[in-house]
């Protein structure tokens, strides 16, 4: 087929596909320690194959953890839905330090680096062609698609509404991540914030402690 060349026609969605105007911004999180969840974001679009067309799932990742922290699914490629997503995130867990996308037009659009910039969210963009910059919701997708749709055949508007947000609480609270040492992301949240809160109470004690002993030596 090469040497005729002779290729199959079918349809092969662009999401990735960027405006030439917009704007792009550098890879940030190379060699950077990610030790706390909603530190780092990582955002990406999905498209999905139903009876009457394309959807696309856009989904919101904390990469500490890997828990999905917001979605929407769309009939279109719209920075919209991505806003709208973003939104849910943020109201649920508040704004991460970091946001990072491929260099598609959504996240490269006016509207889309102005929530960001309202958020005082830092912007950081993976490398043209280097989806492994992107790679924690590179693994949301294979595994939304192997362990959801694709298994159970949501092939259908109604059946993607329906089974989403199923899958999406089943991702977050009950599935073990062998590289979370098989604890669930909600598992792995929980266990971080409790042992932040207890660091800072400790913290708060050691200074409490050093000010009294502070007080006795002057008196």
């Amino acid at each position: 087929m090469n040497e005729m060349n002779l290729h199959a026609i079918y349809p092969r969605p662009n999401t990735s596909k960027k405006d030439k105007k917009d704007a792009v911004f550098p890879y940030l999180l190379n060699n950077l320690l990610i030790n706390r969840p909603h530190q780092v974001w990582q955002v990406d679009i999905t498209y999905l194959r139903t009876q009457h067309g394309f959807m696309y799932l856009v989904a919101l990742i904390d990469v500490y953890s890997r828990m999905i922290v917001g979605f929407r699914l769309s009939n279109s490629l719209c920075t919209d839905s991505c806003k709208s997503a973003l939104d849910d995130a943020i109201y649920k867990y508040g704004s991460p330090q970091i946001l990072n996308s491929d260099q598609g037009s959504q996240f490269t659009s006016e509207a889309w680096v102005k929530k960001l910039s309202y958020h005082k969210i830092n912007i950081s963009m993976t490398g043209k062609g280097r989806c492994i910059d992107n790679v924690y919701i590179e693994r949301l997708w294979r595994a939304f698609k192997y362990e959801g749709s694709y298994l159970y055949q949501w092939n259908t508007v109604d059946a993607l509404k329906a089974n989403i947000p199923l899958w999406v609480n089943w991702y977050n609270f009950q599935r073990p991540h062998q590289s979370l040492d098989y604890l669930t992301p909600a598992d792995v949240e929980k266990n971080q914030l409790a042992q932040m809160k207890k660091d800072k109470a400790n913290f708060h004690l050691l200074n409490q402690n050093f000010n009294s002993i502070k007080e006795v030596n002057m008196t």
